[in-house]
């Protein structure tokens, strides 16, 4: 399907399309559509659907790929592969997405109370996907689930124009043209990529294993085309033909390739939507980055099995200062792929993150000395990540071997660090975290998780957090290959736990790159507070580093809190840090501003009952505004994979409130009066049960099958991509609160 949310008033008149994206895509996108029914494009409603799930942590083996452009072409191959039909080309009233929708209208849901119990929307909840010759037992056994599933039907005039569609064929959108300039810059973009020299072949190699994720935009205009960075058996000029390998960095299987750009027929979804822009200064600047010096290259780039998972030594060529800049230049991308990318759902691989926490990262101009290439050449062995074997039953006895390289590792550089730095630069001082120099916004992120989802924005958003990341470049390129890059969403069980653990090393290491900026007596007190309970390898990691601390901080604190008191500091250095886009001050009258003010310094258990995120509207005479309300969970540590219930700290929950949206899957909807607002803050406060909540849901809440819930989520949508047409995706509702 085609973005192509209206912005006009509610009455405008959909049309299939954005019916399709509004009511049907919301649920159906990613790879946790139910069903692999994935709406958000075309090719997705002529594949249709199977019950063989993407995500499933019990498998012992690596399931079968199914990713949509990827790993089939046509729809026959898809049949092959399990999927069945839902439309019905020659009895279009037949199809199960026709008669699915019609199901609903026949038997629309109650509009008092909460939804029956037969509902239910767990996310690992048993999938029913019936077949068309299945359809005539399903709507006999469950005549309240046709769709949209658990939320009020179409109006007459929507299910009218979706069944015409239907009964029309279900046609594929029209793609608009593309303007003269679009087309001369993916012209300029193949050559670019595909250029003979040793270099540049390099390059382009790096550039893929980068933005393969990407939503790539050449112009920059409020509905731009988006195209994806592919490889291909074809040249520049040709019909594509995908290469399709499990993970970007394994051999294409052809000598000859090419890197392509394929324009992506689909809606952006804000769960997996991360735009990035490709026009021609864009260009420009990877030209003079990157093939600017005078490093050499005496052989094309080949493709070694030893070192597919260590871009250490696969790219020691291409200058680290380089690299480090690029993933610089947009962090808040390189960041965002870990958080959109192939984890998109998944408690195991997210709860190895705090809730909240800033992010910042090493001044390029300054670069720890460790990052100098001759270190990095020496300890590339040590620097190695899990090679992923997804076929396998089990691979988790290789963690120890990690962990003994990694503590080789910093081991290492703290030597390194002694034996060939001056003092000033084994000592830390405020100038060597980057500020973004005047005007680059990626400086300062701040992540939230959100139980098994995630999001990254630009600046530090809320109070300050327990934990702050400091990150450089060997870092930075660590987290991408195995939480992007080498990450496979169709892996067994042990690869996506082995992910997990490993991520535990990563983690730490931001949090004590952080720690080395505190006064050496504060550091282990800090780190024993993120770790309370825990087990002993986090506080042997401590231990293991402890020749880092030779590194010493010539930053004066004047308090007896000097985390926040960096923090703050930063807060105001760094360029963007301010988050000025989600600050609520600058919406928000006197009394809303001072009512929201004091949510987010009320810490406590009244806060634990709360979704992880819900969206408000604020109405009145003149206001019509959105902010997002963010449970951040507490814990005495993050450090063990299981029994997350257990560590939970309800006392030390914390919520923050920004304005617009954060988050691309809301657990709920309130609509409050500006005047109810300090009433509404203050019942919230004084939350002492579940009870407590249901209460404040049904003086303000948006319940599921409320008769007005599709105009709040029309709004929502337009006002989203009012604020920012570039990054607007649609949400998604498969976490909205059931009762």
């Amino acid at each position: 399907m085609l973005s192509s949310l209206a912005g006009a008033a509610d009455k405008t008149p959909l049309t299939a399309t954005q019916v399709l994206e509004q009511r049907c895509v919301v649920c159906h996108g990613c790879y946790d559509a139910p069903c692999q029914l994935k709406l958000e494009a075309h090719d997705g409603v002529v594949r249709g659907g199977t019950l063989a799930p993407v995500y499933d942590g019990g498998r012992l083996r690596a399931a079968e790929l199914t990713r949509l452009f990827d790993d089939a072409q046509a729809e026959q191959e898809w049949r092959d592969k399990g999927f069945h039909p839902v439309i019905d080309q020659e009895k279009p009233e037949q199809g199960v997405m026709y008669r699915m929708l019609q199901l609903k209208q026949d038997n629309p849901l109650p509009t008092e109370g909460d939804l029956p119990s037969h509902f239910d929307f767990s996310l690992y909840r048993e999938q029913t996907c019936p077949k068309q010759n299945e359809f005539d037992s399903y709507a006999s056994k469950h005549p309240q689930w046709g769709m949209p599933f658990g939320l009020p039907g179409l109006n007459p005039e929507e299910h009218t124009t979706l069944t015409t569609w239907l009964q029309r064929g279900a046609p594929a959108p029209e793609l608009p043209a593309l303007t003269g300039a679009e087309k001369a810059n993916w012209q300029d973009w193949e050559a670019f990529l595909n250029a003979k020299d040793n270099r540049t072949q390099l390059v382009a190699r790096y550039l893929y294993e980068h933005l393969f994720l990407a939503a790539l935009y050449l112009e920059t205009e409020e509905n731009p085309a988006w195209f994806r960075l592919v490889r291909s058996r074809t040249a520049p000029g040709e019909p594509l033909d995908v290469i399709a390998t499990r993970r970007p960095y394994d051999d294409p299987g052809t000598d000859r390739f090419y890197y392509r750009l394929q324009r992506m027929p689909t809606s952006p979804l804000a769960k997996t939507h991360m735009p990035y822009r490709f026009d021609r200064a864009r260009l420009n600047w990877y030209r003079d980055l990157f093939l600017g010096g005078d490093w050499q290259l005496d052989a094309p780039p080949a493709y070694d099995p030893n070192q597919r998972a260590n871009p250490f030594k696969r790219f020691e060529p291409i200058p680290v200062y380089a690299r480090y800049r690029f993933l610089l230049e947009d962090a808040q991308f390189t960041i965002m792929n870990f958080i959109k990318g192939p984890v998109c759902r998944g408690q195991i691989a997210l709860n190895v993150i705090d809730d909240h926490f800033w992010v910042m990262f090493v001044n390029p101009e300054r670069l720890d000395p460790v990052e100098a290439g001759n270190f990095l050449a020496q300890e590339m062995d040590n620097l190695y990540l899990p090679t992923p074997r997804t076929g396998t039953l089990l691979d988790l006895f290789s963690w120890r071997s990690y962990a003994k390289a990694n503590s080789n590792y910093h081991q290492a550089r703290a030597n390194y660090i002694e034996n060939h730095s001056s003092g000033e630069l084994r000592n830390l001082d405020i100038e060597s975290i980057w500020d973004g120099e005047g005007h680059n916004d990626n400086a300062a992120l701040t992540v939230f998780r959100h139980f098994d989802t995630a999001s990254v924005v630009k600046g530090f958003v809320g109070e300050t957090p327990k934990t702050a990341w400091v990150i450089g470049y060997t870092l930075l390129e660590k987290i991408h290959y195995l939480l992007v890059a080498g990450f496979d969403v169709y892996g067994a069980a042990s690869h996506q736990l082995e992910s997990r653990l490993y991520m535990d090393f990563l983690r730490m290491e931001g949090e004590f790159n952080f720690l080395l900026y505190m006064p050496e007596e504060k550091r282990e007190a800090l780190w024993k507070h993120w770790y309370r309970d825990s087990r002993k390898g986090s506080k042997q990691y401590f231990a293991d580093n402890s020749g880092l601390n030779v590194r010493t901080s010539d930053i004066h604190f004047e308090t007896d809190d000097p985390k926040t008191e960096l923090l703050q500091k930063l807060r105001e250095r760094i360029h963007g840090a301010q988050a000025e886009r989600y600050d609520y001050r600058q919406s928000a009258s006197a009394d809303i501003a001072k009512a929201f003010s004091e949510l987010e310094k009320a810490t406590g258990i009244h806060n634990s009952f709360l979704p992880q995120v819900s969206f408000i509207n604020v109405i009145g005479d003149q206001r019509d505004d959105v902010y997002t309300l963010v449970n951040n969970a507490g814990y005495s540590n993050i450090a063990q994979l299981f029994r997350e219930q257990e560590r939970r700290l309800p006392a030390e929950d914390t919520l923050t409130v920004a304005r617009g949206f954060l988050g691309a899957y809301p657990n709920y909807f309130f609509q409050v009066n500006e005047k109810q607002i300090p009433l509404f803050a203050a019942e919230l406060k004084a939350m002492k049960s579940r009870s407590d909540f249901a209460a404040l849901k049904a003086r303000y809440g948006v319940r599921r099958n409320a008769t007005w819930f599709w105009r709040v989520s029309d709004k929502f949508h337009r006002i989203s991509r009012a604020q920012d047409s570039i990054e607007f995706g649609l949400f998604d509702y498969n976490r909205y609160s059931a009762r």
